[in-house]
């Protein structure tokens, strides 16, 4: 389930990300702005994105470990350290 959401998001920042290019073309084609400028849009919001992702990752990391601490799972680590 997480694994399709996650496809779903991707998909969807695609999707979104091609919009973005096909309005800026137009504009740029309208002469409302240059392809400098377009590009540094593109840029800005590639990093912007991937810093955000990297928020995100860490964030549902946290969230997994609190879920299994809660809950009592074993980890990987407590299994390890039981064998002799």
């Amino acid at each position: 389930m997480l694994k399709e959401l996650l496809y779903t998001g991707m998909g969807g920042a695609l999707l979104l990300k091609e919009k973005v290019e096909e309005e800026l073309k137009k504009l740029e084609e309208k002469g409302k702005l240059n392809a400098t400028d377009s590009k540094s849009f593109l840029e800005g919001l590639k990093t912007r994105g991937e810093d955000e992702e990297k928020r995100l990752k860490e964030e549902l990391k946290t969230a997994i470990k609190e879920v299994i601490e809660e809950l009592g799972i074993a980890t990987k680590k407590d299994i390890e350290a039981l064998r002799p």
